[in-house]
């Protein structure tokens, strides 16, 4: 067999996203052995030099920096990944495009619309490959959903809705901002459940179902103040805690959206519906490797939902895994986008969600926080493919 190229990672930021993007690196050849390329775990960066440290020892990272510039100034590194609060996405982002490396990127692609576009002008200019890990499309059943979709099952789409539900904010003693609470501080997320939760399920409705045209809005923030934890002293609370939005797809159908982080008894509540003419899916997160599926050109006698146990090798990506019935996980949604990134490089294609398709979600994600402020529709300014 060939011996592989290397594709040497620069990885910045260790929290869960780093641990996960890192999984994904480390096992995506096992299971992939027809990629040409191989990932590297050249260097991890972070400002915490005693926990970095530690990070890259347990995750086999061959060096450590704590300044994101020499990570990208290094001539052994190929791709940046960036898992760092939204709020550093488009500086380093840009830096890297310029320095021509290839960017893996966390969602939401940054804070707000006007801090995205030079990101994606960074991009094209410099013709780097990039993606964003919307990781949820790499899930089997939300892939064969789109399968279903695009093959006509459905028909006609009239409704899609979706929720996404947590609830571990309710705590008015939980502060705001530093390493483990930057989600709660609107100066570094952008925003709060919109950009955090809604947007996986913008992301992956318009990867299904075509473009939102237009949004209407609520937003609630529920605990009004919290402490910060850089200056130590209370301070307004100025991210949504919960958000509601209703919507026009370009092709016609209707769109209901949920996300909170005050839903008792739900940790990550993601699921999905869409109603079509002759056909209806449904998908649940915590379910994740079942589609349930109605058809009303069955016979009437037979006709009922039905539950696919996506895990047998001609459902996408499960050739890779295990026997037909064994599950897997969250964790490999990521190895899959890590995959599909190596193939798209050594194809020569884009990754998507690349920067533009992401901007095309931020462009949903500030609208919706526009019609909440100003209590009326919005459009969305969406060019969806």
């Amino acid at each position: 067999m060939p011996k592989k190229k290397e594709l040497r990672i620069g990885l910045i930021g260790y929290g869960f996203m780093g641990r996960t993007h890192t999984n994904a690196y480390k096992r995506v050849n096992d299971f992939f052995p027809e990629l040409k390329h191989r990932p590297v775990l050249k260097v991890v960066c972070a400002r915490n030099e005693e926990r970095l440290k530690a990070f890259a020892e347990q995750w086999g990272y061959e060096s450590t920096e704590t300044d994101w510039r020499k990570v990208i100034a290094r001539d052994d590194i190929d791709a940046i990944d960036i898992c760092t609060p939204n709020n550093m996405h488009a500086e380093i982002a840009i830096a890297a495009a310029k320095a021509g490396k290839m960017i893996l990127c966390e969602k939401p692609l940054a804070r707000t619309v006007a801090e995205a576009q030079p990101m994606v002008d960074a991009v094209e200019k410099a013709g780097v490959m990039n993606t964003v890990y919307y990781n949820y499309r790499r899930l089997p059943a939300v892939t064969l959903a789109k399968q279903l979709i695009d093959a006509g099952k459905l028909g006609k789409i009239f409704h899609y809705r979706a929720n996404f539900l947590q609830d571990w904010t309710i705590s008015p003693e939980l502060p705001q901002g530093g390493e483990g609470l930057w989600r709660l501080d609107n100066d570094a997320a952008g925003s709060g459940v919109t950009g955090d939760l809604l947007a996986h399920c913008i992301d992956t409705a318009m990867w299904l179902n075509g473009g939102i045209k237009d949004v209407s809005a609520v937003t609630e923030t529920f605990i009004k103040e919290r402490v910060h934890t850089g200056s130590g002293k209370k301070q307004k609370v100025t991210i949504d805690d919960a958000c509601i939005f209703h919507c026009h797809f370009s092709n016609g159908s209707l769109g209901v959206f949920e996300s909170t982080r005050y839903a008792r008894g739900h940790k990550a509540l993601y699921t999905f519906e869409i109603n079509g003419e002759h056909a209806s899916i449904r998908w649940d997160l915590h379910d994740l490797n079942r589609l349930e599926y109605f058809d009303h050109r069955d016979a009437s006698k037979e006709r009922g939902w039905r539950s696919i146990h996506v895990t047998d090798g001609d459902h996408p990506y499960m050739d890779k895994w295990w026997v037909p019935g064994l599950s897997i996980g969250y964790e490999h949604s990521f190895v899959h986008q890590v995959a599909d990134f190596i193939q798209c490089l050594e194809a020569g294609k884009p990754c998507s969600p690349t920067f533009m398709e992401a901007q095309e979600t931020q462009k949903v994600c500030e609208a919706v926080l526009d019609s909440a402020k100003s209590r009326s529709w919005k459009d969305t300014g969406v060019v969806w493919k």
